[in-house]
């Protein structure tokens, strides 16, 4: 769905046309985070009793942010095993949330364990096992850390982004490991009381001159997904200019923000009272973006993370 930011119109295509609404000097921002293996079954050494472990971010070298289920059984002190003891889990603090700080003993490289322990962390609508891992990658996927796949990024292939270049347009890769924060409903009536988790970016020299050089001589930044949105408003400064830089991000983007880089964006169908579909409200306008979710449904659109993709030009 192609959707008018400025006068609310929908038009309906597929996601190969999208090459027809970029422009030679256009920069496209993609997040080029890779999702980790990162759901962990295991059991309780004393007990035996079966435990499940989302990893949510890495604090230390071993320590984990994690999400437990059943909690009860994983109080301070308590070791789980996973793979017959080729990773050992001793909880050793709590997080907000009700999530468990967790430092792991192994053999070996963690990220070679966790890739032949784990599965995909999909999201909870999706029950059954993806037996391709890189379908819930990007194409364009680098730098391991998210509990979660950029989802608008998923409709890219390796020769639509061929076209999208030899068009003219500039990719600017920049990384943003996605959280499970980002899914959240927002349950509190003002939203500045929300509590946005933080989430990792990096963005390089390389992405932020084609950036700047693009707003520079006139052309749009188009990012692909709330993701790299997010990633671009957080580095930028009043004027509008992205430097190279890494760190965390809590930034939330609601109806009354003042957008400094982002001029369009392409992204998936959101949860109504989620966070993301706030961001794209801000940035549409929320009498169209409504609008265009109404005729999303009659027209039989596919929501969430395998779903179908909008356009805000």
């Amino acid at each position: 769905m192609v959707l008018n930011k400025e006068t609310g119109e929908i038009e309906h295509r597929i996601f190969k046309d999208i090459i027809d609404y970029l422009n030679p000097g256009d920069c496209l921002v993609l997040n080029d985070t890779r999702v980790i293996p990162a759901r962990l079954i295991g059991s309780k050494v004393e007990t035996g009793g079966k435990i499940e472990f989302l990893l949510l971010k890495r604090t230390e070298d071993d320590t984990w942010e994690t999400l437990v289920k059943p909690g009860k059984r994983a109080k301070i002190g308590a070791r789980f095993s996973f793979g017959d003891g080729k990773l050992i889990a001793e909880v050793v603090g709590m997080g907000e949330d009700g999530a468990r700080i967790v430092k792991f003993e192994y053999n070996g490289i963690f990220e070679e364990i966790l890739d032949e322990l784990g599965n995909m962390p999909l999201p909870p609508y999706i029950t059954e096992k993806l037996d391709e891992r890189e379908r819930y990658q990007t194409v364009y996927s680098k730098h391991n850390g998210s509990a979660a796949a950029p989802t608008a990024g998923l409709h890219f292939t390796e020769e639509l982004l061929t076209k999208i270049k030899e068009k003219g347009v500039d990719l600017a890769f920049v990384t943003l490991h996605v959280g499970l924060g980002t899914f959240r409903p927002v349950k509190v009536d003002d939203v500045n009381s929300h509590q946005m988790h933080s989430e990792f970016y990096m963005v390089t020299e390389e992405a932020a001159e084609k950036i700047n050089r693009a707003k520079a001589n006139g052309n749009r930044v188009i990012s692909v997904g709330t993701t790299s949105t997010r990633t671009i408003e957080s580095v930028a400064d009043e004027n509008g200019l992205v430097k190279a830089t890494s760190g965390w991000t809590n930034i939330f983007i609601y109806p009354g923000y003042k957008w400094k880089v982002i001029d369009n964006l392409i992204t998936n169908f959101h949860l109504p009272e989620s966070t993301l579909i706030m961001l794209v409200s801000s940035l549409a306008g929320k009498e169209h973006v409504l609008n265009a979710y109404n005729q999303a449904v009659k027209d039989k659109y596919r929501f969430f993370s395998f779903g179908d993709a909008m356009f805000i030009k």
